[in-house]
């Protein structure tokens, strides 16, 4: 099982647009698929058509649980219309757990642990991070193999990278492997001097760390979350699709459970 955590410290910048976009082209190669909203705005589970406020169990339930089980995860996670997808979701009770639960012990790894127990049911795990280092940021970077860092090809979305470094560099000293961490560009416009500028400048700042392409600005990608689909089943020749195509291809290289897709 492969634990991708999709992360920045800056808000906008297409975290959600990718955790969707990468899940829905892994199951349309019969790949098991779990998706966890971690942000308290849920805006992944809204994606699939659930309102987080009338749900009967999210994972706030499984923060609250004195260890997260097998059967709770059952009762919390929800099926999707898409096979292969399976999510769990957030609640705006997530939130809270900063000023009810930052003492408890063991607060910081409630989703590596539970992922150990559901280790052979899934083949990819996509965490999606709401933009604030706190509780939930922690443990989505603590259960994850690899952090993706979607950043929007503008220089205020630059200006945020710096701190989600910062955090990476921060944390390092209580994970004694570090984190694998790959820098997104997203929302890319060729036609404007800032998107060239801004991308210019993360080649320069960020080199090997940076991924070697970009995924443009594609209006197919707003029509598909109105249509609460992922953009490769909505639109599958979109340009924006096609890239993220070509990224999945590049992860799945680097991270190799199977030599291509």
């Amino acid at each position: 099982m492969i634990v991708w955590t999709v992360a920045n410290q800056k808000g906008g910048v297409g975290k959600t647009t990718t955790v969707v976009a990468l899940a829905g082209l892994l199951a349309q190669r019969n790949k098991r698929v779990l998706l966890i909203d971690t942000d308290p705005h849920g805006s992944l589970t809204s994606y699939f058509n659930y309102d987080m406020d009338t749900l009967p169990h999210t994972l706030f339930d499984l923060f609250q649980a004195p260890r997260p089980t097998r059967a709770l995860f059952e009762q919390v996670a929800l099926k999707t219309d898409f096979n292969g997808l399976t999510l769990l979701p957030a609640s705006i009770s997530l939130a809270t757990l900063e000023r009810t639960s930052s003492s408890r012990e063991g607060m910081g790894l409630v989703l590596k642990r539970l992922l150990a127990e559901l280790q052979h049911d899934f083949d990819v795990v996509i965490i999606d991070c709401p933009p604030v280092l706190g509780v939930m940021m922690v443990n989505a970077l603590a259960a994850c193999d690899r952090i993706l860092v979607p950043v929007q090809t503008e220089f205020l979305a630059i200006k945020g990278l710096e701190r989600m470094v910062s955090t990476f560099k921060l944390m390092h000293r209580a994970r004694k492997d570090g984190f694998n961490y790959t820098i997104v560009p997203t929302m890319y416009d060729q036609r404007t001097r800032a998107s060239v500028q801004s991308l210019d400048s993360l080649k320069q700042q960020y080199g090997e760390r940076l991924w070697a392409s970009v995924i443009p600005v594609d209006t197919k990608f707003r029509d598909a979350s109105l249509r609460h689909e992922p953009p490769s089943y909505f639109a599958k020749g979109s340009r924006g699709v096609y890239a993220y195509q070509t990224l999945l291809r590049y992860l799945w290289q680097l991270d190799g459970v199977e030599p291509a897709l």
